[in-house]
C-alpha cells in the first residue's frame, strides 16, 4: 500500500495505491486500473482493503480521498452536491483519479471504476466518462438518469433488496441499460440492505450501521465481487 497525491484541477488529493505483486500479463508486464470511489465514511481500512482486494486480483488500483480538503465533517455535503449536481470538484477529483491510471507506468489503457454507495452514484455518473467498465455498489441513482447513462460502458451493479434507500433502483437501471443496449450484470440481492459488501464501521457509525440492518452480508458480498472480477475480466483484459 502506499500514500500518493493525485494532481486534480483545483490542486492535489490523496490516495491509495495499491499494485499488484509480480509482473503483469502480456509483453510489457502491465495491469488493467480501476478507481475505488468511497462511501460515506471516506478512505476508511475497508475502502483501503478493498484496493487490495482489487490489487491481489489483477488490478492496479487507485483509492482518492474525496475529503482530502477538510475531513469527512467539512466536505461531505460538498461531495454529495456534486454528485447530485452532476459537476464539480468532486467530479473533477474522480476523473483525475482515472487519469492518474492513464499515466501509471503499471497499467495498461484500460480503467475501471468501482463505488460503493455514495461512490457508486459516481461510479454511474461517470460510466460515460473514459471508463472501460463500471461497477457501482448501491449506487445512488443519477438524476435524468436515461440521459446520463448514454454513452455508458459496460456496468455490473449490485444492490440489496431491503434497502429502504434504493427501492427498485436495480430495476430501473437494468430498464435503463437494456433499452439503450448497454451490455450490463444487474443484481439485486435478498436479505441484504445497504451496504452490505462494506465492512461495518467502528464506533457510533458503526452502531447506527447495525441498528438499522444495513453493513456487511457475508454471502451476498461475495457474491457480487465475484461476479464484478468476473466482469472487469471480461471487459478490462
Amino acid at each position: 500500500m502506499t500514500d500518493v497525491k493525485v494532481e486534480t484541477p483545483q490542486g492535489s488529493i490523496d490516495a491509495v495505491l495499491e499494485i499488484p505483486d509480480g509482473e503483469g500479463p502480456g509483453t510489457d508486464h502491465r495491469w488493467p486500473g480501476v478507481v475505488i470511489v468511497h462511501d460515506v465514511f471516506g478512505l476508511s481500512p475497508d475502502t483501503r482493503n478493498i484496493a487490495r482486494r482489487f490489487a491481489d486480483k489483477g488490478y492496479v488500483a487507485l483509492a482518492p480521498d474525496l475529503y482530502t480538503r477538510g475531513g469527512m465533517r467539512k466536505c461531505v455535503r460538498s461531495v454529495f452536491a456534486a454528485l447530485l449536481g452532476q459537476s464539480g470538484v468532486a467530479v473533477d477529483d474522480v476523473l483525475a483519479a482515472r487519469d492518474y491510471l492513464v499515466g501509471h507506468e503499471s497499467t495498461t489503457d484500460k480503467v475501471g471504476i468501482v463505488g460503493f454507495c455514495m461512490g457508486g452514484g459516481f461510479a454511474l455518473l461517470l460510466s460515460p466518462n473514459g471508463f472501460d467498465a463500471s461497477a457501482p455498489f448501491y449506487g445512488i441513482t443519477p438524476k435524468r438518469v436515461e440521459e446520463v447513462l448514454d454513452g455508458a460502458c459496460p456496468i455490473v451493479a449490485s444492490y440489496g433488496k431491503n434497502d429502504p434507500s434504493l427501492i427498485g433502483a436495480g430495476k430501473k437501471i437494468e430498464k435503463v441499460l437494456s433499452t439503450k443496449g448497454i451490455e450490463h450484470d444487474v443484481k439485486t440481492y435478498p436479505g441484504a440492505s445497504h451496504a452490505f459488501a462494506n465492512a461495518i464501521p467502528e464506533g457510533l457509525a458503526g452502531k447506527f450501521v447495525k441498528i438499522t440492518g444495513m453493513g456487511w452480508r457475508g454471502e451476498q458480498a461475495e457474491d457480487a465481487f465475484d461476479r464484478v472480477f468476473t466482469f472487469f475480466g471480461s471487459h478490462l483484459y
